[in-house]
């Protein structure tokens, strides 16, 4: 492989590797892949491409079938939701985490609503002002709840759950609450029991051989799609078609899929594991889903890739050689090009795809599943598990358990704020060695926070030279908090908490308004138990407390970037 530039054997892809290590590693993995016959052992379901045991692999390859399995459902969907326009329910507000919530919101993101079609908002973060929110904007005389879990058992998505149920039934009485509700589960689960208990609307039951964040394309992204007035037949067409030319029998470069993941993971094995992905404005919203897809997924047994969402890539800006970039573009979007010369002119690789229109999304989805695979084979790991995400869980539960038995959460160790806060994160930073990266962890109201985070992630960016992530909790434990304790230890991770004086009770039970505790407990328990589980896995970690909820963490975020600045 030889040239700056060069067109991928997939016609609607485009290499920039220049000579030297980055075409080399690509080109190694590529031919691993045909070696192995890497796509034809993926269709055929064989789990020893990535492990000698079938155990979490045989069970979660239903996303190779999604594309044609789902077509049969689309009847049901569409009278579904022609039921709910019918009866005028203008809002739905989709219940759910990680792999259940990341493919709507980018649905929304993206589409928007349809002339005529309610308008699909998503409640993904246990913080109690961020869950009031959503209660005032969906109020539930007129808004329709999904409530989405593969396992049922959630436990983010069971309190939103149980909260609004009581609300509705506050609001509109208990025999009329059940129809304001929707369940996407697995067959079995108890959330298909409780939700046929309360009488809900529909209960639509998925393929349980797919995983949470292999489900875009399954019932969990294709019911919130078609409340949202999203072209199904079309979105389903582009997937179709991205799966055939994934075939078993179109080899390297020529399958978009392989050439996706050997890019990617063989990039990662040269040390290059900092997957950065920039897509055009509309498509915004696909990051946080590959994102999740990427580092749950490979992020294990001491290696993995590290996903990059939200970065702004300018010319001249300069990145370190751990990195490696893929642009998502759409066709007319030459707004990047300028940022894509500079990339390639320094060095680093880079890889183009362009999109019709965003219902090539149905087509991405499964590239990115099927490359993801493949990386994970080039890698070493199952793709498929998640083995490191109940450490966070087991300490989080550990934490609610002590303030059921005594009323108060245990202490969660040392924290900093202020200018100590500023002095921990430089000695933090002063520890850090090439090819390291920055987690900032913000258990803090996504909403008022969002803008000032990304003003620190660039502080920190600018004064360390290191890769910055931004994940909001608990949202980015059933995203990237795989990889965080399983992952390479390279991580130093910043851990931001906010008091929440005014708490929001989840109810103990469906038809009950009183609870044990509130969301902003359970909030404060998970940030526990993921400290704990970072620093039992021996990671670099600080909690910095910034004060109660509301426009002083905005402030408070602001503040901190700025003595990073002055200080590092």
């Amino acid at each position: 492989m030889s040239g700056a530039e060069r067109p991928g054997a997939d016609p609607r892809a485009r290499l920039h590797l220049g000579e030297g290590a980055c075409a080399d590693a690509l080109a190694g993995a590529l031919e691993r892949c045909e070696a192995s016959g890497a796509a034809a052992r993926i269709w055929a379901g064989d789990h020893t491409l990535w492990k000698p045991a079938p155990d979490e692999i045989a069970n979660r390859l239903g996303w190779l079938r999604s594309p044609a399995a789902m077509r049969p459902e689309l009847p049901r969907i569409r009278g579904f939701v022609e039921e709910v326009r019918r009866d005028g329910l203008r809002q739905v507000l989709l219940l759910g985490m990680g792999g259940s919530s990341l493919a709507p919101e980018l649905f929304t993101a993206t589409f928007g609503a349809a002339d005529g079609y309610p308008r699909v908002a998503v409640l993904d973060s246990t913080d109690p002002a961020a869950v009031r929110a959503a209660a005032e904007r969906c109020p539930p005389e007129t808004t329709l709840y999904v409530v989405s879990t593969k396992s049922g058992g959630t436990v983010e998505t069971l309190s939103f759950f149980k909260y609004f149920h009581a609300l509705a039934a506050a609001r509109l009485g208990a025999p009329r609450a059940g129809a304001r509700f929707a369940a996407v589960t697995d067959p079995g689960s108890s959330l298909e029991e409780m939700a046929r208990r309360i009488g809900a609307r529909a209960v639509f039951l998925n393929d349980p051989d797919v995983g949470g964040r292999f489900s875009a394309l399954t019932l969990f992204g294709l019911v919130p799609a078609a409340l949202d007035g999203v072209d199904l037949d079309s979105l389903l067409d582009r997937a179709d078609a991205m799966s055939r030319r994934c075939g078993p029998g179109t080899l390297g470069g020529g399958n978009p899929g392989v050439l996706l993941g050997a890019f990617a993971g063989g990039m990662a094995l040269a040390g290059r594991d900092k997957l950065t992905l920039v897509c055009s404005r509309p498509l915004t919203a696909f990051g946080a889903w590959a994102e999740q897809l990427v580092a749950e997924s490979t992020g294990k047994e001491g290696r993995g890739i590290i996903p990059i969402d939200g970065e702004i890539v300018v010319p001249g800006r300069r990145f370190g050689p751990d990195r490696a970039f893929v642009f998502l573009l759409l066709d007319g979007d030459d707004s990047l090009e300028a940022g894509i010369a500079s990339l390639a002119g320094d060095g680093h690789p880079v890889l183009v795809l362009r999109l019709a229109d965003p219902l090539d999304l149905g087509g991405e989805f499964f590239r990115w599943e099927f490359a993801t695979a493949v990386a994970g084979h080039l890698l070493g790991v199952n793709p498929f598990d998640q083995p490191d995400v109940e450490s966070a869980k087991k300490e989080a539960r550990a934490a609610l358990a002590a303030y059921r038995e005594r009323g108060e959460l245990p202490a969660a160790g040392r924290e900093v704020a202020g200018e100590e806060a500023a002095a921990e994160i430089a000695r933090l930073l002063a520890t850090a060695k090439p090819g390291d990266y920055v987690a900032l962890q913000a258990f803090v109201d996504p909403a008022g926070a969002a803008a000032a985070l990304q003003g620190l992630a660039e502080a920190l960016r600018e004064r360390s030279g290191l890769a910055v992530t931004v994940g909001s909790g608990p949202r980015f434990l059933h995203s990237t908090g795989q990889l965080h304790k399983g992952g390479a230890p390279g991580g130093i991770f910043l851990q931001l908490v906010s008091d929440n004086p005014d708490d929001l009770a989840i109810p103990d039970d469906f038809g009950s308004a009183a609870g044990s505790m509130g969301f902003g407990v359970l909030k404060c328990a998970q940030s526990i138990g993921d400290l704990r589980a970072l620093a039992g896995a021996g990671r670099r970690v600080a909690r910095v407390r910034l004060g109660s909820e509301g426009p002083g963490v905005a402030a408070g975020i602001g503040a901190l970037a700025r003595a990073v600045r002055a200080r590092t």
